[in-house]
């Protein structure tokens, strides 16, 4: 991902924030020159062993993840296949009626973290298992409601057989958070008030993520 260096990350931790906040990624590997490269729409989280420990540019950070099984991606994928997940933050259309000056060009702000990586795949039922337990707990921590999996764990077992899980480990991140840096202090405060202005969760987390800019 190309990354003008006023667009980089404040601090690594902005793209830790970000996979854990919007853990919906984007996974990406090679294909055949016939099917062309696959992609596929999975949750990812970070390993709860590594969670915690100190992080400077994510190389070597174990992540986790799981898809359908009947998926053609899983038969695509090795261990060793490099892959790329892509996690999309807030993001927001910005109008030139905000700048309130002329000339001026619409642009879009929007934060994304690319994370590469190369895939272990997990094939003992238990460690499966095990990585669709530790997924439940890490989403209804941060978005559920502490939901109690005990009496579904039978339930989880009948449909393990059916999913491929995965471990990843991290090879190199590239965080973009483009959010006005090259405008001028007064026009980025009036996109931060457009931003905070409107009833979008969205445009409300991008407000928010371009007033604690340093």
């Amino acid at each position: 991902m190309f990354v003008p260096s006023h667009y980089r990350e404040p601090d690594v931790s902005w793209m830790v924030d970000l996979i854990s906040q919007n853990s919906l990624a984007l996974m990406a590997s090679n294909g055949s020159p016939a099917d062309g490269p696959f992609a596929t729409h999975l949750p990812v989280i970070t390993d709860p062993l590594w969670e915690g420990q100190a992080a400077f540019d994510l190389a070597g950070m174990p992540l986790l993840g799981h898809m359908n099984r009947a998926n053609p991606h899983w038969a695509a994928l090795d261990n060793g296949t490099a892959i790329l997940l892509t996690f999309t933050g807030p993001h927001a259309y910005v109008s030139p009626t905000v700048y309130d000056v002329t000339p001026a060009a619409p642009t879009w702000n929007f934060t994304s973290v690319h994370v590469h990586g190369v895939v272990e795949k997990i094939e003992s039922t238990e460690e499966t298992l095990g990585v669709v337990k530790a997924t439940v707990e890490a989403f209804e921590k941060v978005f559920g409601n502490s939901w109690d999996m005990s009496e579904s764990l039978g339930y989880f077992r009948k449909i393990v057989p059916a999913v491929g899980a995965f471990r990843v480990r991290v090879t190199r991140a590239e965080g973009m958070f483009k959010l006005s840096q090259e405008q001028t202090p007064e026009i980025r405060d009036r996109v931060v008030r457009s931003f905070a202005g409107r009833e979008c969760t969205r445009h409300m987390q991008t407000a928010d993520l371009m007033s604690r800019l340093p």
